[in-house]
């Protein structure tokens, strides 16, 4: 079996005062980096976020650690947090030691 990877982008919010409840976070799954970061960056926009990340620096987290998030602020208050993780399709399976089915002996 073929292991694809596909990336994960989360978005995670945290509540802006400490009474309000947390929303759950948002999770979006693609096939390829290049439209993850599309799609985030529009997002971004469309929101009047203005991106402070490029497809090169999400590339090279992703290399190094798997992982790359960012945490967005206004005032030094934190409105949410953007992760993209890469996670593996059709994982390897374990194997694990057992013995064989006793067969019966052929005549």
């Amino acid at each position: 079996m073929n292991q694809q990877p596909i990336y994960e982008l989360s978005i995670q919010p945290y509540p802006a005062l400490p009474d309000q409840r947390r929303r759950d976070a948002s999770l979006v799954y693609f096939s390829n980096l290049k439209k993850t970061v599309e799609f985030l960056l529009t997002t971004l926009n469309i929101h009047g976020w203005e991106p402070q990340v490029s497809y090169s620096t999400i590339y090279r987290n992703l290399q190094l650690r798997d992982k790359f998030w960012q945490d967005y602020e206004v005032s030094g208050v934190k409105f949410f947090r953007v992760v993209i993780s890469k996670q593996i399709l059709n994982p390897v399976l374990p194997a694990v030691e057992m013995e064989d089915y006793p067969r019966k002996p052929r005549r």
